[in-house]
C-alpha cells in the first residue's frame, strides 16, 4: 500500500473494488477526520490536497489550531517483565528508557 503526503499530513490509498474507484484517509487524526476519493490517482492527490487545504482553512477561519498528525508523545504499553528488560538495557547502554525505545523502533523501520 502506498500512502499520501501533503502539508505533514499522511493519508492511505485504498481501491474500493464495488465502486472501481480509489478512497482514503489522512492518518493519526483522532477529533477531525479527513477523507477523500477519486476515479484516477491523479484524482485522488487532487482531493486529499483539497481536502488538507479545507481543512487548515477552516480551523483558521473559526480561530483554532489544527489537528497535528502525530504529537511525538504515545502511551505504550507491554508485560512488565519486557518492561524491565528495555530499562536494563537502556541503563546499561547509559541512555534513557525513552532514547532506547526511539533507536528500537528506529532500527526496526
Amino acid at each position: 500500500m502506498g500512502y499520501l503526503r501533503y502539508k505533514g499530513y499522511t493519508g492511505t490509498i485504498d481501491y474500493d473494488e464495488k465502486g472501481s474507484y480509489l478512497t482514503g484517509c489522512v492518518l493519526g487524526l483522532r477529533r477531525d477526520g479527513i477523507s477523500y476519493e477519486g476515479a484516477t490517482l491523479e484524482a485522488l492527490i487532487r482531493d486529499f490536497h483539497e481536502g488538507i487545504d479545507q481543512y487548515l482553512a477552516s480551523c483558521e477561519e473559526d480561530g483554532v489550531a489544527p489537528e497535528k498528525p502525530y504529537s511525538g508523545k504515545m502511551v505504550l504499553r507491554m508485560t512488565p517483565a519486557l518492561h524491565g528488560e528495555a530499562a536494563e538495557k537502556a541503563a546499561a547502554a547509559g541512555i534513557s528508557l525513552n532514547e532506547f525505545i526511539t533507536r528500537a523502533v528506529r532500527a526496526y523501520l
